[in-house]
């Protein structure tokens, strides 16, 4: 099926505007009920997290709602809509859950666009006791149980299309910037994977690349990662993007044998990331260290902090080994209906 939809100068409420839509969000339905059933056919648990939290992640880039809680002594305390329910998912893994699965809402700031927007709808599930590949195949299946409710052939994304049924492509990340960009990612970092920002630089300029003004390795990786790679991944088929670098990777854990390199994956079609998952950190002292760096970056670009979970941190120290993945269920769902915009899958967007 393909969505069409009338101007978007009408409200999304206009009649004629609902009508256009209303069959990709009867197939957002119905792939919401198929969902529930496949986890819960594995003994996954769907657990329902508070989207309130004191802190929404510790991520540089990630940009929360932040609000105020008033006590019944009315004293305010600062909180925060979560950007993902990780960090309540694992508190429970650390309870004693092993297999929890969570289909609810989260918010992002900053982000409003055809494919972001601030309230959106987060697909994420964990595996105790079970290798990230697992994960991998969890993630592969229902991007295609997507198209077989849809009845879609294949995806179709600004002139790019993917096969959701064909064998997916896994591709290291290392290797995607060696073939797409020209660059020798792992040189740019020291064997326990701390990066060197200068020699990222010097090898863009030799590769032809523009070099811009801020020459942190951070920035300049994420600049690569989306002009160059990202493109060029899920194109035919869907894309596995694995073995990010360490620094990237705040709650993965570091692939045995090399401290460069971390479980982390992301998850590509028609150039779209769809998923982003781990092989979960559950050092709660190095959790502590990154959380650090990270809030140390976003000080320096974005001039603010978020407060670190404590709770959160204890927790790590009960948490088994396990691995986890979040899945954007509205961009799938704008993939698997043939839709251009995620704003035509949501029952009703966030007024601008």
């Amino acid at each position: 099926m393909t969505a069409s939809i009338a101007p978007l100068s009408s409200p999304w409420w206009a009649p004629e505007r609902h009508a256009d839509r209303r069959p990709a969000l009867l197939a957002r339905s119905r792939f919401d009920a198929r969902v529930r059933s496949w986890f819960a056919e594995r003994d996954f648990l769907l657990v329902d997290p508070p989207g309130l939290q004191r802190s929404p992640g510790n991520e540089t880039h990630l940009h929360a709602f932040g609000t105020t809680m008033i006590g019944n002594d009315g004293e305010g305390q600062a909180m925060y809509l979560h950007t993902s329910p990780e960090f309540t998912m694992k508190k429970l893994l650390a309870a004693g859950e092993t297999r929890i699965a969570s289909l609810q809402h989260v918010w992002r700031n900053r982000e409003r666009s055809a494919l972001h927007h601030p309230e959106f709808t987060m697909l994420e599930w964990y595996r105790a006791g079970e290798a990230y590949d697992v994960i991998i195949g969890d993630t592969l299946e229902i991007i295609a149980l997507s198209a077989e409710v849809t009845g879609i052939r294949q995806f179709e994304f600004r002139g790019r299309v993917c096969d959701p049924r064909a064998e997916a492509e896994r591709v290291s990340v290392a290797d995607a910037f060696r073939a797409h960009a020209g660059i020798d990612l792992l040189a740019t970092m020291d064997d326990d994977g701390v990066p060197d920002g200068g020699a990222l630089a010097a090898q863009m300029f030799s590769a032809g690349l523009e070099v811009p003004e801020d020459r942190s390795w951070s920035y300049l990786f994420s600049r690569i990662l989306v002009e160059k790679v990202e493109p060029r991944l899920g194109n035919g088929r869907v894309t596995v993007l694995d073995r990010y670098p360490a620094c990237e990777a705040a709650l993965a854990r570091r692939v045995p044998g090399d401290r460069r390199v971390s479980e982390r994956f992301e998850v590509y079609a028609c150039g779209v990331e769809l998923a982003n998952g781990f092989g979960e950190l559950t050092d709660a002292a190095e959790q502590r260290v990154r959380f650090a760096a990270e809030m140390e970056e976003k000080a320096r670009i974005y001039g603010e902090r978020y407060p670190v979970d404590e709770d959160f941190l204890a927790a790590l120290e009960l948490m088994p080994e396990a691995s986890g993945v979040a899945l954007g269920f509205d961009r799938l769902i704008m993939l698997a209906t043939g839709a251009q915009r995620i704003e035509a899958v949501l029952w009703a967007p966030v007024a601008e």
